[in-house]
């Protein structure tokens, strides 16, 4: 497992385990505890998720120490503004059972998130969180936000898989030392991604899944990424990419394979827009990333 230096000397996995639409209390925490033991240290998770309790219970059942692990959380919409982030924050410690946070992110580029980051910049000072970042962040509000922080972003999460590929975005962040991070890596099975002729032969060659080859393709360039599963063998699959590595050839043909535009969320699109906030009144709603 490589390891990545944050922008602020903080170490992380560059691999991780997520946890999204895993809502129900013992098939997170099996889940979570099925990744611990398969090797993962890096777990993600959000107060959106209402899962936060589950992951904390299942890292403090593995017997190995909080340090050993590398924790993010995120406070969404509704806990944007100053106040309402600190409020958010101290709930989701309370809810992981911890005293401390690894990564807190905000979890969407809407409502008042300036005021947001000013509480996590304090809370980052007085050591209650090691790092700092953002999710779902275009590159004009990164910037804007780059401008007017005076800590910057550690990570983005963003989409980014094979059909999503977001070359100029990664330079943008290259250029502000800001790990990018991709959630839902496998954008959910969607235009076939599994059955893509392309990444199957490149599969085929190495004698790895379609799955392990879309996982490696982001490692090696440089994205981190955190895979979700409740499926014990896919959980062991997922983390078995550190022994083989993609040939220049191989990168080039996934490179022709991106559609240059979202698959899962577009935050400048109205509708999507409307439908996270109305993810507050109806927490059903299965994709809010």
């Amino acid at each position: 497992m490589k390891i990545i230096k944050l922008n602020n000397g903080i170490e992380m996995p560059q691999e991780g385990f997520g946890v999204f639409q895993v809502s129900d209390f013992t098939v997170c925490e099996k889940a979570v505890s099925e990744a611990i033991e398969a090797g993962y240290r890096l777990i993600d998770t959000a107060s959106a998720y209402k899962n936060e309790k589950a992951v904390g219970t299942a890292i403090r059942k593995s017997g190995l120490k909080r340090e050993n692990f590398f924790v993010t959380s995120k406070a969404f919409i509704n806990e944007m503004g100053y106040e309402k982030t600190k409020e958010a924050f101290a709930r989701t410690l309370d809810n992981l059972g911890f005293d401390y946070l690894d990564l807190y992110l905000v979890h969407q580029p809407f409502g008042d998130y300036f005021g947001s980051w000013r509480a996590m910049e304090e809370l980052y000072k007085e050591g209650k969180i090691r790092a700092i970042g953002i999710s779902n962040f275009l590159s004009d509000r990164l910037i804007d936000l780059c401008y007017c922080a005076e800590i910057l972003p550690a990570v983005n999460q963003i989409e980014i898989h094979p059909f999503y590929q977001r070359e100029e975005e990664l330079t943008i962040l290259r250029e502000y030392d800001i790990v990018p991070q991709a959630w839902a890596p496998f954008a959910e099975g969607m235009n076939g991604m599994f059955t893509n002729p392309t990444l199957n032969s490149i599969a085929q060659k190495h004698g790895k899944t379609t799955a392990q080859v879309i996982l490696r393709w982001n490692i090696q360039r440089g994205v981190s990424v955190i895979p979700k599963s409740v499926h014990r063998n896919r959980i062991n699959e997922n983390i078995d990419v550190w022994n083989f590595e993609l040939t220049t050839e191989d990168m080039a043909e996934i490179a022709a394979l991106d559609l240059g535009r979202p698959q899962m969320l577009d935050p400048r699109v109205p509708s999507e827009v409307h439908r996270l906030y109305n993810y507050i009144q109806n927490p059903v709603l299965t994709s809010l990333k």
